[in-house]
């Protein structure tokens, strides 16, 4: 693989969920449980490519396997089931986002739940929020799950047109807060004639715990405009985001106590079309001299599509300094041609995997998963 496109087939080892005619698979997330040795890679089970036809989430675990002649990495991938506990009466669930707490080895799968055929931009429109941030756990795996927590109750909701979590992962900082990404439109006036409705505006911000997981509480927003997003932790709660944006460059900013600030953009990350998802992890960065200054002891991997028109060409891009915009690397195409929402996760000695919805024609045709090595992302940037 390089940064030129070769628009060859997806291997079929690659296909994690595969769409067909009545059954589309969109909106991955991918967990992997250091302490189990297992991945658990999610997404949304629809009748078409709508947002509204959402079905069920489904799940898939996953093992590392590795070719002992080639060191090459492969992931052998369960039987596909549906979570058939991440759900309401009436509605439909979206936005599979989870996030582990060490301590109690528990999984939190977070989600929101919809009424059936209510959509985002009828919310936006008439301003009344529908959607219902909700949780299931397990702690062995995704074998079994616990009954739906629906968070409801909790009052910023009330004053948002609309609002959803993740979609990708979310994370516990070192000392121990739990994260989930968001966005909600907020309207710009108390009213809710249609005309202050519609002009609502979307602003990422977290759903946070910090009793590791017994109640939750939704940040401030991020003042910049922007949608959609993921986090992750670049030194002692020290909490980068990155969001997307309507178009033009993606939204960055840093929370290092006080709320997030937005960084000035350096135009490194374009932003795709109207915008679409992107994923972000840290990792422990893989030089003796930055592991030896505090403020730079982990670096940042990015995905995303890397043309600024069209979902195509998912790049895999690198920040050494994530407190600096300036600092991101120019892309390594880890698939060349449709490309839209991907998911990272860090494994350990500098491999990862990627989650992502890719296909020949179209984007929406299968989400596979590529397992790939640091030096593999260093020499794709240098070429």
């Amino acid at each position: 693989m390089g940064n030129k496109p070769s628009h060859q087939k997806i291997q079929e080892e690659r296909i994690v969920f595969l769409s067909k005619v009545n059954e589309v698979y969109r909106i991955p997330s991918l967990f992997y449980d250091s302490d189990k040795k297992i991945f658990m890679a999610f997404a949304e089970q629809r009748s078409t490519t709508d947002d509204a036809s959402t079905k069920h989430l489904v799940l898939k675990t996953g093992t590392l396997k590795k070719e002992e002649s080639t060191g090459v990495r492969t992931i052998e991938w369960s039987e596909l089931k549906v979570v058939k506990e991440a759900h309401l009466d009436g509605y439909r669930p979206m936005n599979p986002c989870p996030v582990y707490e060490k301590t109690s080895k528990t999984l939190f799968l977070f989600f929101i739940c919809v009424p059936n055929c209510v959509t985002e931009s009828w919310q936006r429109f008439t301003g009344h929020n529908e959607a219902r941030p909700c949780y299931i756990t397990t702690k062995d795996g995704g074998l079994t799950w616990s009954g739906v927590t629906d968070l409801s109750h909790l009052p910023d909701i009330k004053r948002w047109a609309t609002f959803a979590v993740g979609p990708g992962h979310g994370l516990q900082t070192e000392s121990g807060k739990l994260i989930i990404p968001t966005y909600a439109y907020a309207s710009r006036s108390t009213s809710y004639c249609c005309i202050s409705c519609f002009r609502a505006v979307p602003h990422a911000l977290t759903l946070c715990s910090n009793d590791k997981g017994s109640s939750w509480h939704f940040s401030k927003l991020i003042e910049t405009k922007s949608v959609e997003c993921e986090m992750a932790e670049v030194s002692d709660d020290h909490v980068y985001c990155n969001a997307r944006s309507k178009g033009g460059y993606r939204v960055e900013a840093i929370d290092t106590g006080a709320g997030f600030k937005t960084l000035p953009s350096a135009k490194k990350l374009v932003e795709t079309g109207g915008g679409c998802q992107g994923s972000v992890v840290s990792f422990p960065a893989l030089s003796e001299g930055a592991m030896a200054d505090s403020s730079q002891n982990k670096w940042l991997l990015y995905t995303h599509p890397s043309d600024q028109s069209n979902r195509i060409n998912l790049g895999v891009y690198l920040n050494k300094s994530p407190q600096d915009p300036n600092a991101w690397s120019k892309p390594w195409i880890i698939n060349s041609g449709p490309s839209g929402y991907s998911d990272l996760a860090y494994i350990e000695d500098g491999w990862f995997a990627c989650l992502m919805e890719c296909g020949v024609q179209k984007e929406t045709e299968q989400i596979a998963c590529e397992v790939f090595h640091y030096s593999q992302v260093e020499k794709g940037i240098a070429e």
